[in-house]
């Protein structure tokens, strides 16, 4: 599924300003993130990408600039009021608790409770339910795990992983932010990781990707947002451009206007 250029934009940010004392980590900076597309942010350290994600999923607040979703301002205090809204990150130390079964993490924080008095008096859960509510998940997503009622610590790097995005894939309405998922995995298991980012964009949600890898990035994604100095530099086709051009970019080796005008997308 690529995404076309006039696909409707489901995430943007305007002129976003986050400072810390001295230090000015996003400068006015925008995003755009269309549906249905695998959107790539890179960025070198300092640029700005991981002070940027953390205002579009809630984990700080912007001094400055607004972000919208689906055309409406929104104001997030936290990743809680990001997550009521839709909005589902999968972050680099996967936050699971190895001891729990996947179908625990799955419902981490969301347990769903038995009906009627056993529930909402007793606060009895509905662990049936939600092992069943698993199952289906992950069988639609293709996540190939022998069973729901195993411990997440019996799993491989990668299984776990797959949890993760399993879960925010499960209960993201709107947008996945995944943090660099493949970053501790081996070959195997990050290509499993790929498959599995590219099956939750044909579900319909539309993922950010941030990762360091760029043959991952070349791989998966739809378009490639680079970050630099607090800015958006560019956002570049990688169907048109080559992978060093954009690092060149990147890295401040190369500016925006020498490349070709057809691979910005």
């Amino acid at each position: 599924m690529s995404t076309t250029a006039n696909a409707p934009i489901v995430m943007e940010a305007r002129g976003l300003v986050k400072r810390y004392g001295q230090v000015v980590a996003l400068d006015g900076a925008d995003f755009e993130l269309r549906a249905g597309e695998i959107l790539a942010v890179i960025g070198d350290n300092g640029a700005g990408k991981s002070s940027l994600i953390k205002a579009l999923s809630g984990a700080t607040i912007p001094d400055e600039g607004e972000i919208k979703l689906d055309g409406k301002t929104i104001h997030f205090k936290s990743p809680i009021d990001a997550r009521r809204a839709g909005i589902e990150t999968v972050y680099q130390d996967l936050a699971v608790a190895p001891a729990m079964s996947i179908a625990e993490n799955l419902f981490l924080g969301r347990e769903l409770r038995r009906p009627g008095f056993l529930g909402s008096v007793l606060r009895m859960l509905d662990k049936k339910k939600m092992l069943e509510e698993s199952i289906t998940r992950m069988n639609e997503l293709k996540v190939g795990i022998r069973s729901m009622t195993q411990a997440v610590e019996t799993l491989s790097g990668g299984q776990r992983q797959c949890v993760a995005v399993g879960r925010a894939a499960a209960f993201a309405q709107h947008v996945v932010i995944m943090d660099e998922p493949t970053a501790a995995l081996g070959v195997k298991e990050g290509n499993m990781v790929l498959e599995l980012i590219r099956r939750v964009r044909d579900k319909g949600l539309p993922v950010i990707l941030i990762s360091h890898n760029m043959p991952h990035v070349f791989e998966i994604a739809d378009r490639i947002h680079i970050a630099r100095l607090g800015k958006r530099a560019a956002v570049v086709d990688p169907k048109k451009i080559s992978m060093s051009d954009t690092v060149a970019v990147m890295t401040g080796a190369k500016r925006v206007d020498e490349l070709p005008a057809d691979c910005l997308a």
